[in-house]
């Protein structure tokens, strides 16, 4: 069935409903307005207040109230409204709902789902396109994904709410309006914390996440024309890192780039830098290259064009590893 990113992952929290009376959905707007990107539409209405839950505007209190639930036997999920706003909450996830399971060796879990719309692209002012996901995946304690793709997204809700471990679902906002087919009737057909291999090759692989991986492919189409082949990988999972599934790509490419929307300094992108360089040293060809966000607070939405990663930037970089 032809869907929307959006109707995807409403498909998913609806699956997820109706499969565990536990799951409890929270957040600012998400009942009868169905969530600013009405993502929970129609929810509130086929299960109730007490399901889907219209929060007071104060994410410390949501992620507070939600822990405590997890804690007693739920499963909530929690909805952000943009990326911005999810810093009054930041205590709360990073010092309690990180921690516990390991403080109460492992007696205590903490089954709790963040969503957490990221991204730029939209046009959006401030604190409405960030790109806060380094800061959640250097937090032990918490996984951190993010899907690119309907499909995806349907799946991987679906397997973030069913885990006992507390989940940061980032959800690239300029992909909801992104149409594919899902099969909602599919098994899980891949784990939450492996990457996908989304177009093989064999010159240079590219990894992206979220956002990015619309870009990366689009990179990927351009280079074949001009001859060149790049292999694609979707992260998928950026806590924990798939990177057994990037080293077999290096291995055979020799050369890679990382690409992200967040600025390249302290960016995910360097840790997979450095991992790589160590696992894959005698295999590469060039240095391992990053295109990301540059290092300013996000710019007005007029320039933010310049500021995003886009085909032609993800190919200079190509350009650069295949000269090395």
């Amino acid at each position: 069935m032809i869907t929307t990113f959006a109707a995807a992952l409403n498909a998913g929290l609806r699956r997820a409903l109706e499969d565990d009376p536990k799951v409890v959905l929270m957040g600012e707007d998400i009942g009868h307005l169905g969530g600013v990107f009405r993502v929970t539409d129609t929810l509130q209405k086929d299960f109730g207040n007490n399901r889907v839950v219209d929060t007071p505007l104060a994410e410390s209190g949501i992620i507070g109230t939600a822990f405590g639930m997890a804690l007693r036997g739920f499963r909530p999920v929690c909805e952000i409204q943009f990326d911005g706003f999810v810093y009054p909450a930041f205590d709360q996830i990073v010092s309690h709902v990180a921690k516990i399971h390991f403080r109460t060796q492992g007696k205590v879990i903490a089954p709790l789902t963040i969503r957490i719309p990221f991204g730029g692209g939209i046009g959006s002012v401030e604190h409405h396109s960030e790109s806060p996901e380094a800061y959640f995946a250097h937090t032990a304690g918490l996984r951190v994904v993010t899907p690119s793709n309907p499909a995806d997204a349907y799946l991987m809700i679906r397997q973030a709410i069913a885990l006992d471990d507390p989940v940061i679902f980032f959800e690239p906002k300029r992909r909801y309006w992104d149409k594919a087919d899902v099969d909602f009737a599919a098994i899980d057909d891949i784990p939450l914390d492996r990457a996908r291999v989304c177009v093989l090759g064999a010159d240079v692989t590219v990894v992206a996440y979220g956002g990015t991986v619309g870009t990366a492919l689009t990179a990927a189409k351009i280079a074949a024309e001009e001859g060149h082949s790049l292999e694609v990988i979707d992260l998928r999972s950026l806590s924990p890192i798939d990177f057994d599934t990037i080293e077999a790509s290096v291995t055979k490419t020799g050369r890679l780039v990382v690409v992200h929307e967040a600025p390249v300094f302290a960016g995910l992108g360097a840790e997979i830098a450095a991992r790589i360089t160590e696992r894959c040293f005698y295999h590469l060809e060039a240095p391992v290259l990053r295109v990301g966000g540059f290092d300013i607070p996000y710019p007005p939405a007029k320039l933010e064009k310049h500021h995003l990663p886009d085909p032609d930037r993800i190919l200079a970089a190509v350009d650069r590893s295949l000269a090395a």
